[in-house]
């Protein structure tokens, strides 16, 4: 069974860094790419960052470029998520998911191993 740990969250003020770490355990499961996520209170879970290992291909949320930063590890299973200048509206639990499919979108539906969770309060 794969498990998906993230590390990191905490309370930072606005305009200030985060860096959250997540890494899944089993390493022989096959791992096309790695995302994170967030849920803010009240609403629904949204796409924030990912990599996919092939090709090194990157996406971010148009909410979070420029001031968000992903990378990783492919051998080790591992994903960061580097979070600069943030805001008050970034307050959210981050999740940290894993896919075994290659290509496509990262939508939610498509991502086979989950995190718990960590939580990034900012205050203003």
């Amino acid at each position: 069974q794969v498990q998906v740990v993230e590390s990191g969250g905490g309370l930072v003020q606005a305009g200030g860094s985060l860096r959250l770490s997540c890494a899944a355990s089993e390493r022989t499961f096959s791992n096309y790419g790695m995302g994170w996520f967030r849920q803010a209170p009240g609403k629904e879970r949204e796409f924030v960052a990912g990599i996919r290992w092939s090709g090194g291909i990157i996406n971010y949320a148009n909410s979070v470029k420029g001031r968000f930063t992903i990378s990783g590890d492919s051998a080790k299973n591992t994903v960061y998520l580097q979070m600069n200048s943030v805001k008050p509206e970034d307050t959210a639990v981050y999740h940290c998911a894993a896919t075994t499919r290659y290509g496509g979108s990262w939508d939610i539906d498509r991502m086979d191993y989950w995190g718990k969770g960590t939580l990034v309060t900012v205050s203003s």
